[in-house]
């Protein structure tokens, strides 16, 4: 009788973990296929010019009476959803993993087009992410950061648009599988060039300070608002927007 419950013990035992092993690959698969893809692209397309296919999206409304706001940045600013507010449109001109020089390199592309009134910018945290991967370049890799968003806020006023620039969002809980890839040195690049952010606010420039609205007390995005490692869900973005409007109302 033991054995007999010994072996259904054993067999059990085997199936869980071959399901396991089966589940992990799949998910492993599934991740390699997709960074394979975005590498593939990325050489393709490195800029992502041709993520927003026509001519004609890169024409604002033709109305007077509202104020077109663009959204730009990296996945951050493509998946803030534009808030419920009367007297502006969005659009929204972010692309996933795009570092600051890639969206510097595409702003007269993408942004310039449309002649928006306000221009809100998120980008930065994927130059930082790479830190743990170059150690050797991490000045480097700060400073380009700080120049890059220094160019587009310049590009933004030389429209004569307003610029929202938001700090750099805090990162989340850092998942098991990319600890071996990660360090301290990231946050603490995010509070540097964040502080850097806070130092451009002038007449026509207005810092939004996205990092302190969406971080809990140990620095990192409060469990409430993270989707992942990098990203906001949806009560993330409702939070910023209740505090965009009231920005947003102030402008005129």
């Amino acid at each position: 009788m033991k054995s007999r419950n010994l072996l259904v013990f054993t067999v059990c035992l085997l199936a869980v973990l071959l399901i396991v092993s089966l589940g992990l690959n799949c998910y492993l698969y599934h991740q390699g296929r997709l960074y394979y893809l975005q590498m593939n692209l990325l050489s393709l397309d490195p800029l992502g010019l041709d993520y927003y296919e026509t001519a004609s999206e890169l024409q604002g409304p033709d109305t007077s009476d509202v104020m077109l706001v663009t959204f730009f940045g990296d996945s951050r600013a493509a998946s803030w959803p534009a808030p419920e507010v009367g007297s502006f449109e969005f659009v929204n001109r972010g692309i996933g993993a795009q570092t600051s020089e890639q969206a510097a390199l595409r702003f007269d592309y993408h942004v310039k087009p449309l002649d928006p009134d306000i221009i809100i910018v998120q980008v930065g945290v994927n130059d930082l992410k790479t830190i743990p991967l170059f150690p050797e370049r991490q000045e480097s890799i700060i400073s380009d950061c700080k120049g890059n968003i220094q160019q587009i806020v310049e590009r933004s006023t030389d429209l004569g648009a307003v610029v929202i620039v938001s700090t750099i969002f805090p990162i989340g809980e850092v998942p098991i599988e990319r600890r071996p890839f990660w360090s301290d040195d990231v946050a603490r690049a995010i509070n540097e060039v964040n502080a850097y952010i806070r130092s451009l606010e002038r007449e026509g420039v207005i810092v939004f300070d996205a990092y302190s609205i969406l971080a809990d007390e140990n620095g990192v995005t409060d469990s409430e608002y993270s989707r992942d490692l990098l990203h906001l869900n949806d009560a993330g973005y409702t939070r910023l927007n209740g505090e965009l409007v009231q920005i947003l109302m102030t402008i005129e």
